[in-house]
C-alpha cells in the first residue's frame, strides 16, 4: 500500500478526531479523500505536524492525531524526546513510514535503509511506540484511540503518491475553520 491507501483506509477512523496533517503531498491526499473541518493541513512547514499536534493535544482533552512522514520526523528528530517527556494522553502520532521524501520525488530516507524510527522512539523514551504494516494501520490506530495512551505508531508501507489536486483553500480559512472545530 502507498500512503494515499492508508488514508483511504483509516479516514473514517479520523472523521471524529482533531488530525494535524504533514506538509505538502500528504495533506492533499487527505483533503482530497475526505476534507474536514477537524483537519489541519500543513501547507509549509516541514518536520512541525508532531509538534503542533502535541502541542494542541497539551492545550485541550479531544484526541490529537498527528499524521507525520518518515522524511518530516528525521528532519525534526527533537520532536520524539519532546513528545517522550510530555506523556499526553490524548495524542498520537502516525509517522507513515514510506522510506522516502514523498513530497519532493521519493528520494529515499536513511528511514527506509538501517534507522528504525520506532527504535528511536522508543530510545528517546516514548513508553507506547507500535510498528506496524499498512494494511494493519486502521486496527492499530484505533486500538492506540481505545487505550487513552499516547502512542506512536510506525506505518511501514511503499513508496509513492497519488495524484492530486493542491489544496487551493487560503491558509487563514484552514486555520479558522479547525480553530472552530477545536472549540467545538
Amino acid at each position: 500500500m502507498i500512503r494515499s491507501e492508508i488514508l483511504k483506509e483509516i479516514a473514517p477512523i479520523l472523521r471524529d478526531q482533531l488530525v494535524v496533517c504533514n506538509i505538502g503531498i500528504p495533506s492533499q491526499e487527505l483533503h482530497a479523500i475526505d476534507d474536514q473541518p477537524t483537519n489541519f493541513y500543513m501547507l509549509g512547514t516541514m518536520g512541525l505536524a508532531s509538534s503542533i499536534g502535541l502541542g494542541l493535544a497539551m492545550a485541550q482533552p479531544k484526541p490529537v492525531i498527528a499524521i507525520d512522514g518518515d522524511g518530516s520526523v528525521l528532519t525534526n528528530l527533537c520532536t520524539l524526546p519532546t513528545i517522550a517527556n510530555n506523556v499526553t494522553d490524548n495524542y498520537i502520532l502516525l509517522i507513515i513510514d514510506n522510506g522516502s521524501y514523498g513530497s519532493t520525488g521519493d528520494q529515499p530516507t536513511y528511514a527506509g535503509k538501517k534507522t528504525s524510527l520506532a527504535k528511536v522512539a522508543e530510545a528517546c523514551g516514548c513508553d507506547n511506540v507500535v510498528e506496524c504494516r499498512d494494511v494493519d494501520t486502521g486496527r492499530v490506530l484505533q486500538e492506540a484511540l481505545d487505550s487513552k495512551k499516547m502512542t506512536v505508531i510506525v506505518c511501514k508501507c511503499d513508496s509513492g503518491n497519488a495524484t492530486m489536486p493542491v489544496i487551493t483553500m487560503d491558509p487563514v480559512v484552514i486555520r479558522d475553520r479547525f480553530m472552530k472545530a477545536v472549540q467545538a
